[in-house]
């Protein structure tokens, strides 16, 4: 096909827009309100690299495109005044900072990095240090979140915001980031179609990671570890979870993993070990639970009667005080073929798969359900002559919840 001279002439329009678009470098030293400054005389798509230092300065709102970054050691310290940056451009990147101690106020979400009403824009590579949130992001979407430090030293939950928090969001990455000392790590709120991926979350007073009312949303991979609680999931649906640590989250009212008022749910792959309780669902409804260990938990798991139509199948019980504990008598939830290691039943016909059923629920698991306090008897004497009581002569425990097909061997998941 011959070339023309107005193909030509659109060819080098091209070239000399992408090339304008490109913008220019703007090269920042420590001085008074030097990045806010820098940032008034630059234009949309202009590079902006603060070089090392301490810049003293809080209200940096960003209304252009533009990519910040950091050179060396910098710190932008708010001097706990107000919010430090405040981002309401589409595609601005923020990276390579340390920002630091942001205002506290009861009136205020007061945030190191606010994400406002703007799409695309990218947090990474930052520490995040002793502010009362971290990364908020109001109203944001297609937003990347990604290899951040974000820490603080909450104290008490009226006083302290969240690592990462999220108020009406949609396409949302949140991903890498290390986060502790937080009210909750992660809290999401109207968030939909978001991935929250490879997060380490812990130390934080609430909760590791917090939903409510946010729906087809993906967490997986992430550790969730020496939280209040590790996850809750509340009044949300479609929520994926797979391959995530929830550990050593203890406490009179911590759970691995918290479900309330949740509908077509998927729990997969995940390790829930040594935390009071495993996995708690009150109002779950079609939450298929599959593939998961749960090892050395006091409850592996806790459903309440409100909970229904749930299947579980694929897991190992390994270790734990009670495997399955309930406050109802009707069953509405499936258990098929996972791995109890308190199974004592045979395998005649050497497939794989015991002979008897497993009841998962123990005489104590009920008790202690209606009378807490019991647990001060719990590994006595009269605890081990009441089960073994029950397996002869079953009358309190819930005898339609069993695992029909009980496997012999630990699986290998």
């Amino acid at each position: 096909m011959p070339i023309t001279g107005t193909k030509i002439l659109f060819a080098f329009t091209a070239l000399f827009l992408s090339c304008v678009c490109m913008g220019k470098t703007i090269r920042v030293r420590p001085g008074n309100n030097a990045i806010k400054s820098a940032i008034a005389s630059a234009t949309h798509g202009d590079t902006i690299i603060i070089s090392e230092g301490t810049y003293y300065e809080h209200d940096v709102h960003v209304t252009k495109k533009l990519f910040i970054a950091g050179e060396g050691n910098v710190v932008v310290d708010g001097q706990r005044k107000s919010e430090i940056f405040v981002l309401v451009a589409n595609g601005t990147v923020l990276q390579g900072l340390t920002i630091q101690n942001t205002g506290i106020s009861s009136m205020q979400d007061m945030a190191a990095v606010r994400i406002q009403n703007a799409q695309y824009v990218t947090v990474r590579n930052n520490k995040i240090l002793d502010n009362t949130y971290g990364v908020y992001v109001q109203n944001g979407s297609n937003c990347l979140v990604k290899d951040n430090i974000i820490r603080s030293g909450a104290v008490s939950e009226q006083n302290s915001g969240n690592g990462v928090h999220v108020w009406r969001g949609e396409h949302l990455r949140i991903e890498g980031n290390r986060i502790a000392g937080h009210r909750d790590g992660i809290y999401l709120e109207f968030v939909i179609n978001s991935t929250i991926h490879r997060n380490i979350s812990e130390k934080n007073l609430r909760y590791g990671l917090h939903f409510m009312f946010s729906h087809d949303d993906i967490y997986s991979k992430n550790v969730f570890t020496r939280n209040g609680s590790g996850v809750a999931v509340m009044f949300s649906n479609r929520v994926t979870m797979t391959g995530n640590v929830f550990k050593n989250n203890w406490g009179d009212a911590a759970y691995g993993l918290l479900l309330k008022e949740i509908t077509d749910g998927t729990i997969e792959g995940n390790l829930f070990e040594r935390n009071t309780v495993g996995v708690y669902m009150e109002g779950a409804t079609r939450i298929h639970t599959s593939k998961n260990t749960f090892q050395n938990n006091g409850w592996a798991m806790r459903i309440q009667a409100s909970s229904s139509n749930g299947s579980f199948t694929e897991n190992n019980f390994i270790s734990n005080s009670f495997d399955v504990a309930t406050n109802g008598t009707m069953v509405m939830n499936v258990f098929k073929n996972n791995y109890w290691d308190k199974y004592d039943g045979y395998d005649l016909d050497k497939d794989m798969i015991g002979d008897i059923p497993y009841y998962p629920v123990s005489l104590y698991a009920v008790v202690t359900e209606k009378v807490p306090t019991a647990m001060i008897l719990y590994r006595s004497f009269l605890t081990d002559i009441l089960d073994k009581v029950e397996k002869v002569m079953p009358s309190i425990i819930p005898d339609q919840l069993k695992d029909d097909n009980p496997v012999m061997k630990k699986l290998r998941l």
